[in-house]
């Protein structure tokens, strides 16, 4: 799942998968805008047939958080 989150995260951002890590916050270390976090959470939605509440993207700062959080819904 980490591994897909940060190719995504690549994809997304346009920016190498060798510069994300787990712990890379998607704000401070990624440079993420709003927008930019909205078209990937759409994008893990679409991926991976969930839903992410507004209210849980504030909880989702890190690579890490994220991927967890999909292996929860996805399981």
């Amino acid at each position: 799942m980490l591994e897909t989150v940060i190719k995504v995260i690549a994809e997304q951002l346009s920016i190498d998968e060798s510069k994300i890590s787990p712990e890379s916050n998607l704000v401070d270390d990624l440079k993420a805008d709003s927008l930019d976090v909205a078209a990937l959470m759409l994008e893990l939605e679409e991926r991976y047939n969930v839903e992410i509440p507004d209210e849980e993207l504030g909880s989702l700062k890190t690579v890490a958080d994220i991927a967890a959080y999909l292996e929860q819904k996805t399981a």
